[in-house]
């Protein structure tokens, strides 16, 4: 008998998801939620739409997203926050840099090079690789090394669905990716902030988790180019970091490759960097976490994001504190 079990993305309430305002535009908010410290109670919504109301704009409707619970599709909000706060140094180092910095940005056409050790390498356009029947939308925790969190609405497509048609080889035991590399509409990458281009990996079990995504749109839409149009990679049970953007190489590789953040700081940034309570930064605890948008609200930090049943057992024996 089939049972259809139910699915990690799911179990994530409506009242969780991070409000697309604040997803995008973090700074904003915490200048509202300062200027309301004196209100007996703060309510979240509200002061995004006092926000909306000042700058005298309207956010798009959120469209109904079958997939993920039309119970939520009330909570997904503000989409012009979900676009202005954003770690994408290729565009600059503040959060409000993306989104000012982005618009020379050119997202299509789009291909993607897959190579190394698999049997079907080549250059394949963006709609060769991301199958329409394969798209789904996933409502994922997001946990960023800084410690703020968020909960997101993303659309893609299972990175392992892509990477059964590479077909990796024996050899393959890692999957390397590379962000593109345009520093004419990348102004970011013209500065010797990081070792360009932007390098991720991943072991080749954790590519082919259920959880891993390949993502195309956020809030059911398009990726905008400041969250990383129009590929990009989400990793649910990891740091953000790990989330590569802009994706235009895929790598099978058999040596574990040395991601961007690991080159430049090895002594604070490891390889795996799983969501861990019990390891710090180096600079700060990652015991708690600040759910957006609330500036003054924190929680425990999960292990492995809140994943762990899905995930843990990729781990068992690894000592988790050194694989920071």
């Amino acid at each position: 008998m089939l049972i259809n079990p139910k699915k990690p993305w799911d179990d994530i309430p409506s009242s969780e998801i991070t409000p697309e305002d604040v997803y995008l535009n973090r700074r904003e908010f915490l200048g509202a939620a300062v200027g309301a410290a004196g209100l007996a109670t703060i309510r979240p919504e509200a002061v995004a739409a006092a926000i909306r109301r000042r700058a005298g704009l309207q956010d798009p409707e959120v469209p109904a997203i079958v997939s993920m619970g039309e119970e939520l599709r009330d909570d997904a909000t503000e989409w012009r926050h979900v676009t202005g706060h954003n770690n994408f140094y290729e565009f600059g180092t503040d959060k409000r840099d993306p989104a000012r910095n982005a618009g020379s940005f050119q997202p299509a056409p789009w291909s993607v090079r897959i190579e190394g050790e698999c049997e079907n390498p080549g250059d394949y356009a963006l709609e060769d690789l991301i199958r329409p029947g394969e798209v789904e939308d996933r409502i994922y925790r997001f946990r960023c090394v800084e410690t703020w969190s968020m909960v997101v609405p993303w659309r893609g497509v299972p990175l392992r669905n892509v990477i059964s048609r590479a077909a990796p080889t024996n050899n393959a035991r890692y999957v390397r990716f590379e962000t593109v590399f345009r520093p004419e509409e990348m102004p970011g990458q013209n500065a010797p902030i990081l070792p360009w281009p932007y390098v991720e990996g991943l072991r080749l079990d954790e590519a082919t988790n259920l959880l891993a995504m390949l993502v195309t749109g956020v809030y059911g839409r398009d990726l905008p180019n400041q969250n990383g149009a129009p590929l990009r990679l989400i990793v649910p049970w990891k740091y953000g970091f790990k989330s590569i953007k802009s994706i235009v190489k895929i790598s099978f590789v058999e040596e574990m490759p040395l991601n961007t953040w690991q080159e430049m700081q090895p002594n604070e940034y490891g390889f795996f960097a799983n969501v861990n309570p019990e390891v710090d930064h180096p600079r700060w605890s990652q015991a708690r976490e600040k759910p957006l948008p609330s500036p003054f609200r924190s929680r425990d930090t999960e292990l492995f994001n809140g994943y762990a049943e899905q995930v843990g057992h990729m781990y068992a024996g690894m000592d988790l504190a050194r694989w920071y």
